[in-house]
């Protein structure tokens, strides 16, 4: 065994070099690997304890490191210390793609992309941190994902170019390249841009936010729905009757929008109407007993009441009051009960809704004038 680790020899090297470099390969992972891991598990648990955003942002950025990528950087830079045929003094100057040279960039590369990873982390985490709100100004979630996409875009563009120029590669010449061929891309891909420039418009200008209830129109007739996501080219809602719509971010915002999430409370205008033989002395009374039933409720301000107008088969009339919840199901509640109050009401005082109807007069051989009352549908 000690002569062979001696005498042994493979690519230009002796066994017991190669021993030596995986030995300090292992060990520089080993003892790397369990820094990563304890600081991770050890800054996590103090975040949790703690609630400090900026230990949130170091955990973060310890979680990101990949025993694959330290592996492979222990074992480049063991291989970095064997010789493969290049002189010491001529490996400066010796061809980026010769073994040594593939080494080395194969070093730089797993060593930027971990640094990267770290990077992404922490960027990431700082912006989420800062976009984190409360419980009335909740986080964006489409700045913060449109914004996280550029963060790991630039930052992994800047490594790909960093990678290249250390290959030998004219990156003059090759980002001028990608600067026309991103032109042609553009113009073929407006449509998705525009709809991504409308996903940061709606993440600035906010007219909705996940889990609002919104009704839209988008040419085919009015959808109501939640929103349920607003991703970069289409926001997703949850539609009443169940099924998912998918709509353009950018077919979206041209069409008008309502939002009923932002109500803080509901104007409710609701009419009926009287016949004409109603006895005059009912009718204040009528008015009075129908704002009595809407002022008692605990949760309207009632508005106005009033003889609307003269109508073909009977008086008309207008009541406005606002429900303080702006839910739906509040509303229909309160006026049901009004509807009901006012049936009983009509009970008690003797008298009834008018329906359409028409009076005729027919006037027989005989002379004798008789009356015909017809009802027409509305």
């Amino acid at each position: 065994m000690h002569d062979w680790l001696l005498h042994g020899e493979w690519f230009g090297n002796s066994a017991l070099a190669w021993v030596s470099a995986g030995a300090g390969a292992l060990l520089g992972y080993l003892v790397a690997h369990s820094i990563a891991l304890f600081l991770a598990s050890r800054l996590t648990r103090l975040a949790s304890r703690t609630h400090r955003k900026g230990l949130r942002v170091a955990a973060a950025v310890a979680g990101a490191t990949r025993g694959w990528l330290l592996l492979l950087i222990a074992i480049t830079i063991a291989l970095g210390f064997l010789h493969f045929g290049t002189p010491p003094a001529n490996a400066g100057a010796a061809h980026a793609w010769t073994l040594r040279g593939v080494l080395n960039l194969l070093t730089y590369a797993t060593v930027g992309i971990q640094f990267s990873l770290w990077i992404i982390a922490l960027l990431v985490s700082l912006l989420r941190t800062s976009a984190e709100g409360n419980d009335t100004h909740p986080a964006n979630p489409v700045m913060l994902g449109v914004l996280t996409w550029a963060v790991q875009f630039l930052v992994w563009i800047t490594l790909l170019l960093a990678l290249l120029a250390a290959g030998g590669v004219n990156i003059t010449a090759f980002v001028a390249s990608l600067g026309i061929g991103g032109v042609a891309v553009a113009l073929a891909l407006q449509n998705v841009l525009t709809d991504l420039f409308s996903s940061i418009a709606i993440g600035l200008d906010k007219p909705f936010e996940v889990g609002e209830f919104i009704a839209f129109d988008p040419g085919q007739g009015v959808e109501q729905g939640t929103v349920a996501k607003v991703g970069i080219k289409s926001t997703r809602v949850q539609s009443i009757s169940g099924e998912e719509l998918a709509i353009s971010n950018s077919v979206l915002l041209k069409s008008l929008i309502h939002n009923y999430s932002r109500q803080t409370e509901r104007r409710v205008v609701f009419n009926f109407r009287l016949p004409f033989d109603t006895p005059r002395a009912r009718i204040p009374e009528a008015i009075a007993r129908v704002r009595g039933f809407i002022e008692r409720e605990n949760l309207t301000r009632f508005d106005r009441g009033y003889l609307e107008s003269f109508g073909e088969s009977g008086l008309n009339f207008e009541f406005v009051y606002y429900v303080l919840d702006p839910s739906y199901n509040a509303f229909v509640e309160i006026q049901q009960r009004i509807n009901l109050a006012m049936l009983e009401a009509w009970d008690e005082l003797g008298i009834e809704f008018a329906v359409p109807a028409r009076k005729v007069h027919a006037v027989p051989a005989d002379g004798s004038a008789s009356v015909q009352v017809a009802r027409t549908p509305e």
